[in-house]
């Protein structure tokens, strides 16, 4: 069910005194059991997070009414500027409510504008991850295919989908539907 008021959710960029509310999620294993981020465990360690982590070109708060609940991340691949990784992550509390939905929507409206040699937009998805799959379907990535045995993951070897999103896709409209 989608929250009531979309235009609630934005996105923008981490501050230090989005500390408190990082923490909240960050330093929640359902959250970050599917992440390669490290949990906080502490306010200080939300606050090292957002000053020395948030630093890629586009890393910014997830936020509903301006308050920090999640992190969506482009990062560019250095040696190959035409694409870039996809990350992102929600407080357990805003799960199943549309918002990781409508913040992907949101920056795939201006990504490619941020981005101008950007082509293609690539998540990697563990494969029990089924959520953060049927959202990136929602706003129309396109599952390509099964890495095995591809990323060391909280102690274990794990396989993954990778997902695409190309800047001449268009983002489905109905995404709430």
């Amino acid at each position: 069910m989608a929250i009531d008021h979309e235009s609630r959710i934005t996105l923008r960029p981490f501050k230090e005194s989005d500390a408190d509310d990082v923490l909240l999620w960050a330093s929640d294993e359902r959250v970050m059991q599917y992440t390669r981020l490290k949990l906080c465990k502490s306010r200080e360690q939300a606050l090292n997070f957002i000053k020395k982590d948030c630093i890629y070109p586009f890393q910014q708060s997830i936020c509903l009414d301006d308050h920090s609940i999640g992190i969506v991340f482009v990062l560019p691949i250095s040696y190959a500027k035409f694409k870039a990784d996809l990350g992102f992550a929600i407080g357990f509390n805003y799960w199943g409510q549309g918002i990781a939905t409508k913040a992907l929507k949101i920056l795939l409206s201006r990504v490619f504008q941020e981005f101008p040699d950007l082509q293609r937009l690539q998540a990697n998805i563990l494969v029990d991850n089924m959520a953060s799959q049927r959202v990136l379907e929602k706003v129309g990535f396109h599952r390509e295919g099964l890495f095995r045995k591809v990323f060391h993951h909280k102690g274990n070897i794990v396989d993954a989908y990778i997902f695409s999103f190309l800047s001449t896709d268009e983002i489905p409209h109905d995404v709430f539907d």
